[in-house]
């Protein structure tokens, strides 16, 4: 821990220094990227300056432990000393995992009703207005790029972008099969029924990571159908896109212009391509996909709501709360917080082996 801990310091020291270099300055993509890493290194190095001060107080308290004068009191120093330690070197072990380089990501997102029918499509809509409640809670944005609605409401499939802050490093866990068990609002005989819908979460990604030829592309224009008003349904901005190699079609008719249907539809696209390639990698490593929370597989159940007993459970880490009522109006941190906590254990225990 200590030998990382310098390397990250050396690292940081020698980073100031080019960031005070002219040259670097005037290269505004090295400074940008100098930056980007000093702010991944910037937690690492403040705690080893605190470990630092802390081992060195310590080290003066035990040299006064068995003073006449100052004994009760250096010795009362060295146990509140040790403690913060303790406390900080944990601290530091869950700054030293490795990152994801993906968890600055802003997301692409998409909730499809699955198993029950309408009461499926239902629960979709249930669960777009719980992320939506939860992505404004933490001020990030939300963009509708493509939704189909449902007969009796919700969604058949609703597609979109959340931005903001660290926003994958949260939502990355809730790719998989929601489950959800109540009486439906069609059931006229008051039996409880299961029913499902699926969620996928993907980094947005840009165009320099993942090339893709031009030539692999057809794009096709037409009107919308949804959402705008008449000028939307007469004029053809809504755009399909099929990458013909894949046979992976994304379309988007939420925005005005076709300019930017086809801007937001190339976003996802492009994250649905990265993503396929990630699960490709991920599938021939395989022992990694084993200690990962979740494989994000759509056919993967991850979590029940259940409506009778007002209960929530994650069947990856066994994380239960009776508080469905308010996971559902958005309070899903403690949800995130558990799988987060749960994932640092699993990486810390995978480090130690």
């Amino acid at each position: 821990m200590i030998e990382r801990l310098e390397l990250i310091e050396k690292r940081m020291n020698e980073i100031d220094g080019l960031l005070m270099d002219p040259s670097v300055l005037s290269d505004i993509k090295k400074s940008m990227e100098l930056s980007k890493e000093r702010a991944n290194i910037i937690d690492s190095y403040e705690a080893y300056q605190k470990y630092k001060k802390i081992l060195s107080d310590l080290e003066e308290a035990k040299e006064l432990k068995d003073d006449p004068e100052m004994g009760e009191f250096a010795r009362e120093e060295i146990s509140n000393l040790t403690a913060q330690k303790e406390e900080l070197e944990h601290e530091i072990e869950i700054l030293l995992i490795p990152k994801d380089e993906n968890d600055g990501k802003n997301v692409v997102m998409e909730i499809r009703g699955a198993a029950g029918g309408d009461e499926g499509n239902i629960f979709a809509g249930d669960l777009f207005r719980m992320y939506q409640k939860y992505i404004e809670n933490n001020g990030w944005k939300l963009e509708i790029v493509d939704a189909s609605e449902g007969a009796a409401g919700g969604f058949a499939q609703i597609e979109f972008i959340v931005k903001g802050d660290n926003v994958y490093s949260k939502l990355k866990y809730e790719s998989g099969s929601h489950r959800v068990q109540r009486v439906p609002e069609t059931e006229a005989n008051g039996r409880i029924q299961t029913s499902t819908a699926t969620v996928l979460v993907m980094p947005e990604i840009d165009d320099v990571s993942i090339d893709i030829n031009p030539n692999d592309l057809r794009i096709d224009v037409y009107c919308a159908s949804g959402h705008g008003g008449q000028g939307v349904n007469t004029t053809p901005s809504a755009v399909r896109i099929t990458h013909i190699p894949t046979n992976t079609v994304v379309t988007c008719q939420n925005e005005r212009s076709q300019i930017q249907n086809k801007e937001q539809a190339m976003k996802v696209l492009r994250a649905r391509l990265f993503d396929a390639k990630q699960r490709a990698q991920d599938e021939a490593v395989g022992a990694d996909r084993k200690s990962k929370i979740g494989t994000g597989d759509r056919s993967e159940k991850i979590r029940t709501y259940n409506y009778p007993q007002n209960r929530v459970t994650d069947h990856r880490i066994g994380f239960t709360t009776n508080n469905l009522d308010r996971v559902m109006d958005g309070d899903l941190e403690q949800v995130i917080q558990a799988l987060i906590t749960e994932d640092q254990k699993r990486k810390l225990s995978g480090t130690e082996e």
